[in-house]
Formats: C-alpha cells, structure tokens, sequence
C-alpha cells in the first residue's frame, strides 16, 4: 500500500546572478517553473526566498538565506525547490552544510535541473552522497592533521588538547603542574585504600577538591586518570582515533602509539595495583550483553494502533494493550514475499524505463520548440523597437505588431514553466522508479545473505510501517513503483 504524503508546505529558492539576467533568465521564470512543480506534486508554497543578482561564491550570511534556515528548523516550511544546485551554492562547503541542516530538519531538497528530489527514494540518495562527500572531506583534513602528530609526538610537542590533569604545557614540552599533582597522587591514593571509583569520587567531592574546571568528580573521571600512564611518567601519543559513526574515541594499534618519557607523578608500582584493582573488578563485574533490534522494532503495528515489540522472553511481536501477537520469523518471511511484488522483469524494467525516457523526450522537443519561438520572438520585438527608435516605422504600424508579439510571449512566458514543471516531475519520477525497481530485485536475491544490520537499513529506508491485524498483515511502504501488492497476507496468531 502507498504511503500518502501529508499537506506539505514549501519554500522556492531564487537566485539569478546580474549575468544570468543578462543572458535572459529571470527571476519570475525560475519561480513560475518553480511554482508549476510544487502544484503538480499537490505542496503548498509558502515562501519565496529572493536573492537577487548575489554572487555564489557564497550566501550562508545573506539574510535570506538566514530566513530560510530558521524557517526549516523550525518546520514553517518543509521543502526547498530550485533550479538547480548551482542556485543554491557554488560552494561546495555551504551546499554540504545546507545538506547538513535540512537532513537533520527532515526537509526536503528539490533541484530541478538535476532531477534531485529527497522526498523520493531515488533522491534520498542525494543525503547519502552528500554525506559522504562531507565525510571524505573531513578524513582528508584529519588525514594531514594525522600524518604531523607522530613526529610531534615523538619531538615531545603538543599534539593537541590540553594537558591531562596534574600535567601542563611549559614551553612546549609536558611538566608536572604542582598544584593539581598532588590531587592527582591522592586519586591512586584513595583507590588502593578503599577499591571503588565511586568511593574515590565521593571522597574528593567531601574534601573540597575540584576538577580543573571547576567541577564535581565523577567515577568516570576517576577510571580515566587511573588508567592514564602519564602519571607513571609514559605519556602516550597517536593512540586515538575517531573511526565511529557517533564520533567517539577507539583505540589505535598499540604499533602506532607513541610513548615519550615524562616527570612522573606516582611511582610504576601504584600505578600498576591501582590498574590490576581496576582489571579485576571489570573481569568479575561486567556482563557482555548485546541488545537485541529487532527487524521490525518502531514500525510494527497493531491493528488496534498500538505499537507491537518482542519481549525478552518471547519470539513473537506482541501487542500490550490487545495481547495480539505473530512470531518473528513468520512476520520477516511474509516481509520477504511482500517484497517479490516490487520485482519487474528485466524486460519488464527496460520497457518502462523506455516508454518514460520516451515520455520525457516528447516534453523536451516541446520545450526546445517553445525555447527557440520565444528567442525568435523577443528578436523580432527588439527589431521593432530599434525600427521604431529610428523613425522607420509609425507609432500605430509599431504597436499593431509589437502588440501581437507581445502577447504571444507572454502566452510563451506562462506555458513554457508549465511545460518545464511537466518534464522536471516526470524525469523525477522516473528516476526514482527506476531505481526501486531494479534495487528491489537485487535485494530479493540477496536478502538471505543480507547481514542483519543491512536488513534493518531496507526496512527503515523503504517502509513506513506494518500493520498485524486480526489474520492479516499490510504493509505500508514509503514508495509504491505501480504494482498491486499481495493482500491480507495470512499468518498464524497467537
């Protein structure tokens, strides 16, 4: 079943450089195309940013351009149309983190010229692309910042960051600071004496120690300057490194650290008990326990509207108000056949994708034909002027003539966005078809060997939610390629 899209209200986006007006595209052009789309796609327009002849090189600090962001993050307007990228930003960094800023709004970008319209699966590519162009630009950068920080590490210098507690930077090298090292000593301290973090904590709060900002100690920042063997006089350099997805520290390969020498603050023994208390304590208290997610965990649904999770203790999706249930396994396989009704034939695809291609290139003869009309129009009138200007032709022969050519451009003027607007829905819709259609099939095939997490990204990126009624299970899926899907799907309940 097709997902139906909610009212939708829109922003459009126009920027026409001095130049662009000069070579003849107005600012009214672009909106009306603009506008022409939105209506064929059934969205409310509800602003029009205007950056009128502004440069691209960039535009984030134009006040427009501060209107539309705080008008999509707070979601007065859910969709951005444009003509094409270029109009959006010709710098790579600002259209990243435009990119940036409507994914995390969960608002659309629609770029006309390139056929890009996130609302589609096909467009939703477009976030990942940017993502990871975004993502290649960073590793470049920590790329060269890496490849400076072994030999700085290795000369003694600062790598970056400030200086771990009971540590300073001196002239650039690391030196014991006399005021925080003795706290640092009494941490090691306390934790051989009383074996918890927790208590350590408590003890330094109670005495009116302070972190170096200022704050409260923590059992987490206990652990962390226990484990840290720069106390011990080894300071470790080039042993992190950011490779998770939510940006937090892992460790390196132990062969590319760096261990430079400092003053230490607690002698190899302290540091080493203190350390084998921590070891031993981990080993005896830490359960290795994996969350469970579950394929359809957050869509499954009842039929009654209550959503539907696995307990621990149960293999069945089951529903706490009404109690009704259907296993894992049965709702994944049903899932499976679900998706076989995506599945053209390769003939099939070709032929669709033909008669579309087909389809589009109608419209682009049309447009061409109007296109050329229009130009050779506009050249007639300015004949007439010059004509006119040069006392070669009386006022009432000039109007006659001129007035004709005059409204059949703007006939030309109102028809041609229309047309545009046509096309530009069709190649999106095309493109997005396309795509589904043949990535369907390929998941199919590969979906038994599809590790669990790739299953889970199918599911979150093509289903909006499944419903387990009374015998029956429908499926909502975000896109519906035109195929009629298996109804009422039986499956045992209980």
């Amino acid at each position: 079943m097709a997902h139906t899209e909610a009212q939708k209200n829109v922003g459009i986006w126009i920027r026409v450089s001095t130049e662009d007006q000069v070579r003849g595209e107005s600012p009214e052009t672009h909106e009306r195309r603009a506008r022409a789309y939105a209506e064929s796609r059934e969205w409310t327009v509800t602003e029009v940013y205007r950056l009128d002849a502004v440069s691209g090189k960039t535009v984030k600090d134009h006040p427009e351009a501060k209107r539309m962001l705080e008008d999509i993050r707070t979601g007065h307007v859910t969709g951005l149309i444009f003509s094409k990228l270029a109009r959006l930003a010709r710098n790579t960094k600002e259209l990243l983190d435009f990119a940036d800023h409507f994914r995390d709004a969960r608002a659309d970008l629609v770029s006309l010229g390139e056929a890009i319209d996130t609302s589609t699966p096909a467009g939703r590519l477009f976030y990942t692309m940017v993502a990871a162009m975004a993502t290649w630009e960073r590793e470049e950068i920590s790329a060269r910042v890496a490849a400076s920080v072994p030999i700085r590490a290795q000369m003694g210098k600062p790598t970056g960051g400030a200086a771990t507690f009971g540590y300073e930077w001196k002239d650039g090298k690391l030196v014991v600071n006399e005021r925080e090292a003795p706290v640092r000593k009494l941490v090691y301290e306390l934790f051989i004496e009383h074996r918890r973090r927790k208590a350590v904590a408590r003890l330094l709060n109670e005495r009116g120690y302070r972190t170096r900002n200022g704050g409260m100690w923590s059992d987490t920042t206990v652990e962390r300057l226990l484990r840290d063997p720069t106390a011990k006089g080894t300071r470790r350099a080039n042993y992190t490194q950011t490779k998770n997805p939510n940006g937090a520290w892992e460790l390196k390969p132990e062969d590319d650290w760096i261990l430079v020498p400092v003053e230490p603050i607690v002698s190899e023994e302290v540091w080493a008990t203190a350390n084998a208390i921590l070891d031993e304590r981990r080993s005896r208290g830490t359960r290795q326990t994996k969350p469970v997610t579950h394929l359809f965990a957050g869509v499954a649904t009842c039929g009654c509207g209550n959503k539907m999770y696995v307990p621990s203790n149960s293999p069945k999706y089951t529903c706490s108000k009404c109690r009704n249930k259907i296993p894992v396994r049965d709702l994944e396989a049903i899932f499976k056949e679900e998706l076989r009704a995506f599945v053209f034939s390769p003939d099939e695809i070709f032929g669709h994708v033909q008669a579309g291609n087909d389809h589009v290139k109608s419209f682009e003869a049309l447009i061409s034909s109007m296109e050329a009309e229009q130009k050779k129009l506009t050249g007639e009138a300015d004949k007439l002027i010059e004509l006119y200007q040069a006392n070669l032709l009386d006022k009432r022969g000039f109007g006659q003539r001129y007035e004709k050519l005059r409204g059949r451009l703007e006939q030309i003027g109102e028809e041609l966005p229309q047309l545009q607007a046509k096309r530009d829905v069709l190649k999106i819709a095309l493109t997005s078809r396309e795509e589904v259609l043949t990535g369907s099939k390929d998941l199919v095939e590969r979906w038994d060997t599809l590790e669990h997490p790739d299953r889970r990204q199918v599911v979150e990126a093509i289903l909006d939610r499944v419903v387990v009624g009374n015998g029956e299970v429908e499926f909502n899926f975000l896109y519906n390629p035109g195929l009629a899907s298996s109804p009422n799907l039986q499956h045992a309940s209980g």
